[in-house]
């Protein structure tokens, strides 16, 4: 129960990553609010964990602000904000992205930490507390060829993360980002373009332990860095990425 009487906003929480980290954090005892795009994907897992679901398109002003507002209705406080949701581009070279992908990809991947932090971050300056976990990407760190303006969006993330420690710590607010390596999640096809026993052969020969990421792994790094057992830890982007950033 390393989160009890806890409450916490998890976007993207309808499935992968977010799904994971939402259920574990409910498991340890928090109040989870599941944010996700998708109304059902949502639904399905805030009943399974007797959290809050609640629709948002992260990407705009006023959709966060609905899902903050709502969070502070039901609780009246946000201890813990995991700004999970992403997409990417699908691999190609980086001149023949289009400008509405890329305009998609900043939008959802990098505009949405700083709307949820326009919107959360003065709550918990008056608690003088609160945790703030951006799921970034071991794309941010060693970027692979043909995801060029997806591996930029997470080094923003990673970059962002750690700027925004730097400011918030006076205040109680720690704000830490977890890299995960390409996952068993519904963006996985995106990254390899298309899901073959050859490509996905080849993702995995460059992580050294030899497997993909799972939500169960993100989960246990994300409970910690949200916990108090991570008090003194602000600013770090963990890799959970089986070594392939060695």
């Amino acid at each position: 129960m390393r989160l009890e009487a806890k409450t916490a906003i998890v976007t993207g929480g309808g499935s992968g990553f977010g799904a994971g980290i939402a259920r574990r954090f409910a498991a340890e005892g928090a109040q989870v609010m599941v944010v996700d795009l998708n109304g059902e994907a949502a639904a399905a897992v805030a009943q399974q964990i007797g959290g809050i679901a609640q629709v948002a398109d992260v990407s705009t002003a006023e959709s966060v602000r609905a899902m903050t507002e709502a969070a502070i209705a039901a609780w009246g406080r946000v201890d813990i904000v995991v700004n999970n949701a992403g997409i990417t581009h699908k691999p190609q070279p980086l001149e023949t992205v289009t400008e509405a992908e890329f305009d998609r990809v900043f939008a959802v991947n990098a505009k949405s930490v700083y709307l949820t932090a326009r919107e959360v971050v003065p709550h918990m300056k008056d608690a003088g507390a609160g945790a703030i976990l951006n799921v970034a990407s071991t794309a941010g760190v060693s970027p692979r060829p043909n995801l060029n303006w997806y591996n930029a969006s997470k080094g923003w993330m990673i970059t962002a993360t750690k700027a925004m420690a730097v400011e918030l710590a006076p205040f109680g607010i720690r704000v830490n980002a977890v890299n995960p390596v390409a996952g068993e999640t519904p963006l996985l096809k995106s990254f390899m373009g298309e899901d073959t026993p050859e490509i996905r052969a080849k993702f995995l020969s460059t992580i050294p332990i030899g497997r993909f990421s799972t939500p169960e792994d993100i989960a246990g790094a994300a409970l910690y860095l949200c916990s108090d057992e991570a008090s003194m830890v602000t600013g770090v982007a963990m890799e959970v990425d089986g070594g392939r950033c060695i």
